[in-house]
């Protein structure tokens, strides 16, 4: 018996049909709005290799000021500041702030001698502006020991350890109290 029934399995054939997928509705490209347009002009400037130089050869040190941090490359060149991939004039508007950058330079009269890259974060233009000259003036001591002794009496090795204060409890800022009241 179970023999007849393999023999009858056997003889019917299966067939099995495949359905067709169903065709892909193709749906228009709606406008972009203004944001979607500024996230796409953002993700292409990202994406967009931006020349960086070798800094193999570079000599690099960390410089801090209040909450920034500076990260400084030192190559000799040309006297090119680069500051987050922006030229120092263009990322340090102020004339003061382009000035703190070009003290350690200046005191130890090496202006157009070294090519200066920076990734630069945290703060405020002024602190980072300090976080920068701190850090150049460090590269310069390790590029040129010799220079050491310019940059401490100029006092551009010792962090400005100055820092905000933070607010106190029962105070509307740090040390100011609320106004007085009489009645």
């Amino acid at each position: 018996m179970a023999t007849e029934t393999k023999k009858a399995s056997s003889t019917k054939k299966t067939t099995t049909v495949k359905k067709a997928a169903p065709a892909k509705k193709t749906v228009a490209p709606k406008a972009a709005t203004k944001s979607e347009a500024k996230a796409t002009t953002k993700n292409a400037a990202a994406n967009k290799t931006v020349a960086t130089p070798k800094l193999n050869n570079a000599v690099y040190a960390t410089g801090k000021r209040k909450d920034s941090v500076a990260r400084v490359y030192l190559i000799p060149g040309k006297g090119n500041i680069v500051i987050n991939a922006r030229p120092m004039a263009e990322y340090f508007r102020r004339p003061v702030l382009q000035m703190i950058l070009n003290q350690p330079f200046a005191v130890t009269k090496r202006e157009g001698a070294y090519d200066v890259f920076v990734m630069v974060v945290g703060g405020g233009l002024s602190g980072q502006a300090g976080a920068v000259k701190h850090g150049i003036s460090k590269a310069l001591e390790k590029s040129e020991p010799d220079l050491r002794t310019a940059l401490k009496t100029a006092g551009f090795l010792t962090r400005d350890s100055r820092v905000v204060e933070r607010k106190h409890y029962g105070y509307r800022k740090a040390r100011r109290s609320t106004q007085f009241s009489k009645r």
